[in-house]
């Protein structure tokens, strides 16, 4: 087994050159409730959430399906390589937890008095290994429980360590690492035998460690620590390291991918561990990862976020399809149009390995700028992964366009958006009447607004202007179209010279502003 750290926050990601925010395909759901949430774990198809005094259960899509009460300062998890029995670490209560996976039921209570505050866990064949301690006093240290017995009695590995410190273990290797203080030894245990032996310690002043996660290589040749540096186990000596920096850190499952955390914010950052490359990276908008709070759940990754808010929330993020291979969508739209104008958009659908991916359903939601989506309907990828999408913006305004392709069983998912600056439409107004008129005689005026090919709003409002031998600009009235376009309105010079009507129409988020104008020579006393 692959054992964690429970000191370990979140990881996965987009592709290498590009990192959205989280959305698409993840899925975040809020754990009202919990104030404080200390470990995550993924067995059984549940996820386990552990914090303050309660357990929340999840189905293997994130969606919460149980809460498990009355569990004094549940901590640590650990889960059985068959996924049938998950661990807890009880702080409040000098306990360990064992619980059936599948029914939630408590099998047995083992008592782990004296040692106080057990907090962190990892298994190693059929031996759990407990980090304890109450913080901030030198009362910490690691005990070994051995499953097998009917009544586990704790046996000590190390005390007098500063805070619970930090347990992984694997391949007959038990890593300690060392937390709270501004340098963090890194202790090295040969758990073979029935005893306990320590290989060495590196140490944390020579090597400037500061310690809030390790996780251990299925073999347990390697531990690395949330700095991104891989230690050998047997010669103590750094191994490689990956690159940057992290808060927390997690191996899958099949050993391929490293999982990391604050590499550069609130990002979740996947490794190859083979090439040690970056895969896949993401972010959580005004949200924190929690460490100590990760866990793999098939080609999933789940974290606990806090919002970085007042209320401070806390909500399990599910980043879907972690450790597959990618995808890449390209969109090509063009970058403006014209508001009720058709438009042409195309791209491409690109998997990692370069395969065509054949016809594949993709989601093109059109975003107007008051915020409101609609989706295009009926938008498919031909075999080569080519696609082509018209649409017809109904405003002016920034549209913009975005395309999902879901993932596949052996792809994830992928997005792309574009965005599209449309002018508003064009309108123009014609406006008649007669050429002389007298003072004191009513004059007819009729003319119509006009949207090309398109039909103006019925009932526009126009506004009539009236300027007298180039005086000033007078308020006329309004006046409103008809279905048509159409519209009349009648006015009575008072005084002579030459009179210029103006109509204007200001137009809407869909149509552009106009003005129309005509002449007319009034004879009479001014």
């Amino acid at each position: 087994m692959i054992a964690l750290s429970s000191a370990l926050a979140i990881a996965a990601g987009l592709t290498v050159a590009v990192a959205p925010a989280a959305s698409a395909a993840d899925s975040m759901v809020y754990l009202d409730g919990m104030k404080d949430a200390r470990d995550v774990a993924a067995a059984g198809g549940k996820v386990f959430v552990a914090g303050d005094d309660e357990i929340i259960v999840t189905d293997s899509r994130g969606t919460i399906t149980d809460t498990i009460s009355d569990l004094p300062g549940a901590a640590g998890l650990a889960v059985t390589p068959d996924n049938k029995r998950a661990f807890v670490a009880l702080s409040g209560a000098q306990q360990v937890l064992e619980l059936d996976t599948d029914s939630l039921a408590v099998i047995r209570r083992i008592d782990v008095a004296p040692y106080p505050c057990p907090w962190n866990l990892t298994l190693s064949d059929n031996r759990l290994w407990v980090g304890y301690g109450c913080g901030n006093t030198f009362n910490g240290g690691v005990f070994g429980l051995d499953l097998s017995a009917a009544a586990p009695v704790p046996v000590p590995v190390v005390a007098n360590i500063y805070n619970a410190p930090l347990v992984a273990a694997a391949g007959g290797t038990l890593a300690v690492g060392e937390t709270g203080l501004s340098a963090c030894d890194l202790m090295v245990y040969d758990v073979n035998g029935t005893t306990p032996v320590r290989r060495g310690v590196i140490n944390g002043f020579d090597n400037s460690l500061v310690i809030y996660d390790l996780v251990i290589t299925s073999d347990g040749s390697t531990v690395i620590l949330n700095n991104l540096d891989g230690w050998d186990t047997t010669s103590l000596t750094k191994a490689f390291s990956f690159p940057g920096g992290a808060g927390s850190v997690a191996i899958s499952p099949d050993g391929a991918h490293l999982a990391a955390t604050g590499t550069t914010g609130y990002d979740i950052t996947m490794f190859d561990m083979g090439t040690r490359a970056q895969t896949y990276r993401i972010f959580a908008s005004y949200a924190s990862p929690v460490i100590g709070t990760l866990a793999f759940s098939g080609v999933d990754v789940f974290t606990v976020l806090e919002e970085v808010t007042s209320q401070r929330r806390l909500r399990l993020w599910r980043a879907e399809g972690a450790t597959l291979p990618g995808s890449t969508l390209k969109l090509s739209a063009p970058p403006t149009g014209t508001a009720l104008v058709p438009l042409t958009a195309t791209g491409t659908l690109t998997l990692a390995d370069g395969s065509a991916p054949g016809p594949q359903p993709l989601v093109v939601t059109r975003k107007l700028p008051d915020g409101t989506s609609t989706t295009i309907p009926g938008v498919t990828t031909a075999a080569d992964g080519t696609y082509t999408f018209t649409d017809t913006p109904p405003v002016s305004g920034t549209i913009t366009y975005d395309v999902f392709w879901n993932g596949n069983a052996d792809f994830r998912w992928s997005r792309t958006s574009a965005a599209v600056t449309a002018a508003r439409h064009p309108s123009s107004i014609t406006l008649s009447g007669p050429k002389t008129g007298t003072v004191g005689k009513q004059l007819s005026f009729s003319g119509v607004l006009d949207a090309g090919d398109q039909t103006p709003p019925s009932g526009a409002l126009l506004v009539v202007y009236l300027t007298v031998s180039d005086g000033n600009l007078e308020f006329v009235g309004t006046v409103n179209t008809n279905s048509d376009g159409s519209f009349a309105f009648v006015d009575t010079p008072a005084v002579g010279g030459e009179h210029v009507y103006e109509v204007r129409w200001d137009g809407t988020n869909v149509f552009e502003y106009t003005r129309g104008t005509h002449n007319v020579t009034v004879r009479g006393r001014p």
